[in-house]
């Protein structure tokens, strides 16, 4: 975490707000912003009673239907009450952009361990297995909520989830487009006539991966989900490639394990997380994930080029945009790839 708020937002503000909620709340509250996340801004907020999470839309300009915190807040207030793991809503959701300069939402700050390196480098063998276990797990157990009596029926758009989805990819990449990338071009035509066909419908995180999770102090169990912000209503197998990518993703420090699992490394295969998903889904198998490995690349392309239009707008919401921004045509290179290798 930085030092301070790195953007101004008026805590006597958000106090009064706080207290408008809750009448028994008392000030005064103190705002730390979280390193990382490119997207909404997200504080740790201290106040004399605890300590709470704040996400909020970033500050400048924003590109259509993205950043959207209140449908963040809709999903983990409806996944609370199931039992599913997501920190607790608390003091609810502020449509009003008149107290702090947008939308914004709060939550239960969960203590508990960030693995920021999917390799585990500094966990013992032994407990490497359970840990991702414990993930492939979660995410099952997500796609497997009944969404319509947690009340999230229409928390998605009815139709082929992935044509839905490279639709939308493509006009967040129009709308933030600065470069002509010819790879990015022949994706979003290949994509557009390959979607493959839908068989199940599921509540989607949209970027389930290592990073985005609290883990218990000492145990492989995971206390929370975090960012929800891609979520929707969707293919489960959209989660699932997603999460496979970090089997075909160098080990860089983050999520990437590809060379790493297997035998000794502790770290089970991509064949083992395949079986032990569709033994806890019910499925047979999951089809071929080069198409969806270029599609999820793809849509990854479309997140940085628009951290690149909000950098070069001067609205990005974290120090390192620019280097993130330079990752645009070597994304899209390498989405290309697997398009090639699914058939293109």
């Amino acid at each position: 975490m930085s030092a301070l708020a790195e953007e101004t937002i008026d805590t006597a503000a958000l106090e009064r707000w706080m207290r408008a909620q809750d009448p028994g709340f008392a000030g005064p509250v103190a705002l730390t912003k979280f390193a990382g996340g490119q997207s909404n801004p997200t504080y740790r907020v201290d106040t004399p009673g605890g300590s709470y999470v704040l996400r909020r839309q970033p500050f400048g300009a924003l590109l259509p239907s993205a950043h959207a915190v209140d449908r963040e807040y809709r999903l983990i207030a409806a996944l609370h009450p199931t039992g599913f793991p997501v920190a607790r809503p608390c003091f609810g959701l502020c449509d009003d952009p008149a107290v702090i300069g947008s939308k914004f939402y709060m939550m239960e700050l969960v203590e508990g361990r960030t693995l920021w390196d999917g390799t585990l480098p500094d966990m013992p063998r032994a407990d490497r297995r359970a840990h991702y276990e414990a993930m492939v797990d979660t995410l099952a157990d997500l796609h497997a909520i009944d969404y319509a009596a947690a009340g999230l029926g229409d928390f998605g758009k009815p139709g082929n989830y992935f044509e839905r989805q490279v639709a939308r990819w493509t006009r967040q990449y129009r709308a933030a487009q600065t470069d002509d990338i010819p790879a990015a071009e022949a994706l979003i035509d290949y994509l557009a006539r390959t979607v493959p066909p839908q068989t199940r419908t599921a509540i989607v995180h949209g970027d389930y991966r290592i990073d985005n999770m609290i883990f218990a102090p000492q145990a492989p169990r995971i206390l929370a989900v975090l960012d929800w912000e891609l979520s929707t209503l969707g293919d489960p197998l959209a989660d699932f490639a997603y999460f496979a990518m970090n089997w075909v993703t160098e080990p860089e420090g983050r999520s990437g394990v590809m060379g790493q699992t297997g035998g000794d490394t502790g770290i089970p295969t991509l064949e083992e997380v395949t079986a032990r998903y569709c033994a806890r889904t019910g499925r047979d198998d999951v089809p071929d994930l080069n198409w969806y490995f270029a599609y999820n690349l793809f849509r990854l392309m479309g997140i940085v080029q628009g951290i690149k239009k909000r950098w070069l707008d001067g609205n990005a919401s974290n120090a390192a945009a620019e280097a993130t921004a330079a990752r645009v045509p070597f994304l899209a290179e390498a989405a290309w790839g697997f398009a090639v290798k699914a058939g293109a």
